[in-house]
């Protein structure tokens, strides 16, 4: 148990702030829970998304989690989403060789005469 009356007011104060990140953490879960469900369901919602990336942005801004933390879990979701979304049409173009423009040595030196 705390001695002064400073240690036990701090530790009143710690519990406070303790119950607020809880439920700050349990709503960042819960977002990014709801969105890698609708993405492995195959109906990704930009919503969804957005709010869950939101959600870890104001928790980083406020401190309940590290910015590497909020940036790595932001990072993994996009991932997901983009493994799991079908691939938009795209056409299918032949490769083609490109060319630099310089011309090789012997050519130059023939080119000069």
């Amino acid at each position: 148990m705390a001695n002064t009356k400073s240690a036990q007011k701090r530790i009143r104060s710690n519990e406070r702030k303790r119950l607020r990140n809880q439920m700050y953490r349990s709503r960042v879960k819960t977002m990014i829970r709801k969105a890698e469900q609708l993405i492995f369901a195959g109906q990704p919602s930009e919503d969804a998304i957005r709010e869950a990336v939101s959600t870890l942005d104001k928790a980083a801004v406020k401190g309940i989690i590290h910015k590497n933390n909020a940036a790595r879990r932001k990072s993994r979701l996009i991932k997901k989403l983009a493994s799991y979304q079908p691939p938009a049409a795209t056409t299918t173009r032949k490769a083609t060789k490109k060319t630099t423009g310089a011309k090789p040595a012997a050519k130059r030196a023939a080119a000069k005469g």
